[in-house]
C-alpha cells in the first residue's frame, strides 16, 4: 500500500472513530450535554476569568465553543446573516496525549443567509494533528477589566480554525480580527472590531443553568462592528453590520431533565444589546436568565423575575426530506422593570441545521419599544 493510500486510510478511520460519538439519533443527541461530569473540571462560582488566557481552550472541561453571529447588509439594504461556531469536545477526562492519540474532537458549523436562501455546512476534525484548534503563543495573563477587550500590546496572534475556516486576531485576543470561511460556492471575509469591554455573563462569568448545580463560564462581546465581503461566481458584494461573539465552556451544560434551550441575542437601534436564554425543564419551571447591555458595554444581569420570554405560537418547519418540527419562531419579550417590550419574528423560517446536534438558528427582527435585529437559537425540539 502506498504512503498516500496509508494516509487516506488512516484519515478515514480517524474521522469515523471521531464522528461516531456525535452521530446519535436526533432525539438523543443532546444527551451528551447531560452526561455525568465525573472526572472533568467543575465550574465553580468566584473563579476570576483572565484574558487573553481564557480566549484559549480549556481541555479539562468537557465542551466549549467560540460562537459568532452577525447581521449584515449590502449597499442596497439586502440582508446577509452569518453564523460561525467552533466547538471543542473532550472525549474523556484524562489529560490530552496529543498527536493522533488526542482525545479532543472539533466540530465547526458555518451558515450564511442571503437574499436567495440559507446555506450551511458541518465539519469535524481530530485534535492534535493541526486540522483544527485554538491557539496563541502568548503567555500573558491579565485579569478581566474594562479595558481588556483587545490585546494590542502583544505581537502574538489568536487563531481559531477548522480546515480553511478561521477566526484570526490581530493580537492575542480574537478582536480586532478577521473571520474567513467558505460555504458551498460562497467565500466570506469579515473584519471584526470592538471597543467596549468583554461582558462577563451571570455572576462575573459564572452562568448558572439550573437549580441542580449545572453551570458554565460565559462571556460575550455584543458590540462588534463588521465590514467585509462575500464573493460568489467572481462577483463580490461589500457588507457592513454588527456581530456578537459568545465564549462558553462547561462539563455539564444541561441538567438531566432539560431537553434543550432557547437563546436570543439582539442589537437594538438605540445601541443597547440584549441576551436572554431559557433552559426548558421537563417538569417544573424553566431556568431563565440574561443580560441588558448599554451602548458603552455596561451589563446588568437579568434573572427570571426580570424577564418575559414566551412563545406566541408554533410554526411547522420542514427539517428534512420527510421530517418536520414544530418550533416557536415568534416570541413576546419584555423587561417590565425597564419599561421595554418587543415582538420577535424570524426573517425567514428556513434556518434548520440538520447537523449532529440538530437545531434552528437564524436572524430575527424586533418591533417594540425600540426596533432591532439579532439571532434566535432553538435546540432540543422533537420531530413532529
Amino acid at each position: 500500500m502506498s504512503d498516500l493510500h496509508v494516509y487516506s486510510y488512516l484519515k478515514i478511520v480517524v474521522l469515523l472513530s471521531m464522528a461516531l460519538p456525535w452521530q446519535l439519533q436526533a432525539s438523543e443527541a443532546y444527551q451528551l450535554l447531560r452526561g455525568d461530569p465525573t472526572g472533568y473540571a467543575a465550574v465553580v462560582p468566584g473563579t476570576a476569568l483572565k484574558f487573553p488566557q481564557d480566549h484559549l481552550p480549556h481541555p479539562d472541561y468537557r465542551i466549549e465553543w467560540w460562537y459568532l453571529t452577525a447581521n449584515l447588509m449590502d449597499a442596497s439594504g439586502a440582508h446577509y446573516d452569518v453564523h460561525w461556531t467552533l466547538f471543542r469536545q473532550s472525549m474523556s477526562p484524562q489529560a490530552d496525549p496529543g498527536g493522533w492519540s488526542s482525545n479532543q474532537v472539533w466540530m465547526a458549523h458555518t451558515a450564511l443567509s442571503t437574499p436567495e436562501g440559507h446555506v450551511y455546512k458541518q465539519q469535524f476534525a481530530r485534535g492534535g494533528i493541526g486540522q483544527a484548534g485554538v491557539e496563541s503563543t502568548t503567555n500573558n495573563e491579565v485579569t478581566a477589566n474594562p479595558e481588556s477587550t483587545t490585546a494590542t500590546d502583544s505581537p502574538n496572534q489568536f487563531q481559531a480554525w477548522l480546515d480553511n475556516g478561521m477566526l484570526k486576531g490581530q493580537g492575542s485576543s480574537p478582536l480586532p480580527g478577521q473571520l474567513s470561511f467558505t460555504v458551498e460556492d460562497f467565500e466570506v471575509s469579515l473584519n471584526l472590531d470592538a471597543t467596549t469591554p468583554w461582558v462577563l455573563q451571570g455572576n462575573a462569568g459564572y452562568s448558572r443553568k439550573s437549580n441542580m448545580g449545572q453551570a458554565s463560564y460565559y462571556y460575550s462581546q455584543p458590540h462588534i462592528t463588521i465590514t467585509g465581503q462575500v464573493t460568489r461566481n467572481q462577483q463580490t458584494i461589500q457588507l457592513t453590520g454588527q456581530g456578537w461573539l459568545d465564549r462558553e465552556w462547561s462539563s455539564q451544560p444541561l441538567a438531566p431533565d432539560q431537553p434543550g434551550w432557547d437563546w436570543l441575542s439582539v442589537h437594538l437601534d438605540d445601541g443597547h444589546a440584549l441576551m436572554i436564554y431559557r433552559l426548558r425543564q421537563a417538569a417544573g419551571e424553566d431556568w431563565v436568565s440574561g443580560s441588558w447591555i448599554t451602548p458603552e458595554g455596561k451589563a446588568t444581569t437579568l434573572n427570571k423575575i426580570d424577564i418575559v420570554f414566551e412563545p406566541i405560537r408554533l410554526t411547522t418547519v420542514e427539517t428534512g426530506a420527510n421530517t418536520h418540527h414544530q418550533l416557536p419562531l415568534h416570541w413576546r419579550v419584555a423587561l417590565p422593570g425597564l419599561g421595554q417590550s418587543w415582538i420577535v419574528a424570524p426573517r425567514t423560517e428556513a434556518h434548520w441545521l440538520n447537523t449532529a446536534f440538530p437545531y434552528w438558528e437564524g436572524p430575527v427582527t424586533l418591533e417594540g419599544t425600540t426596533a432591532g435585529q439579532g439571532f434566535l437559537e432553538l435546540t432540543g425540539y422533537p420531530e413532529s
